[in-house]
């Protein structure tokens, strides 16, 4: 059996969620040579309603590109960790924010209950770039895939001109995960 990990990223639409999740899939396959699916669905609202994006990464072909069995779940919402922490796996990971997931289910997996937009918006300038903070914290928590794959993909992916906005987002998530790792 080879390697494989899924991650969920999931909260409301307009979080960039979809965006973070591109972001991640693109590092692993085309900066780290990894095999990886990336999928996404929100509700019809679009803005405002539910919305998920899921990763998988492995060294070996994915043949079902739905996330099943969770190694790592954002949750930027109360609502969406409700409906997904079933879904992580024995000893997976809930990252949720903690101004909007104030009850943490109970489970077999490790909790980070982090201020992640709050300090978008107070370390970065912008609670916009909470997405790239996330992927920070993910990237430095989990170690699947590199930091410098991980920087490309931001490179590659966000608006010009607010690349340095995102790479400071980014940083920042790592260096908040160093203190709980």
């Amino acid at each position: 059996m080879g390697f494989r990990y899924e991650f969920r990223l999931s909260g409301s639409g307009g979080q960039g969620l979809i965006l973070a999740g591109k972001i991640l899939a693109e590092a692993a396959a085309i900066y780290d040579g990894k095999n990886a699916t990336q999928s996404q669905s929100y509700g019809p609202e679009a803005r405002g309603g539910s919305s998920r994006s899921e990763v998988i990464v492995s060294d070996e072909e994915i043949d079902y590109p739905k996330a099943v069995n969770i190694d790592l779940l954002l949750c930027f919402t109360q609502e969406a960790c409700d409906k997904y922490h079933q879904d992580v796996k024995e000893m997976g990971i809930l990252l949720v924010d903690e101004s909007y997931v104030t009850k943490i289910p109970k489970g077999k997996y490790k909790v980070y209950s982090v201020p992640i937009t709050e300090t978008a918006e107070t370390k970065v300038g912008k609670a916009l770039v909470a997405n790239i903070v996330a992927i920070g914290i993910i990237t430095q928590v989990t170690g699947v895939i590199s930091k410098e794959a991980v920087e490309a993909a931001i490179l590659s992916r966000v608006p010009k001109g607010t690349e340095d906005l995102n790479l400071k987002a980014f940083n920042t998530g790592i260096e908040m995960a160093q203190q709980f790792k």
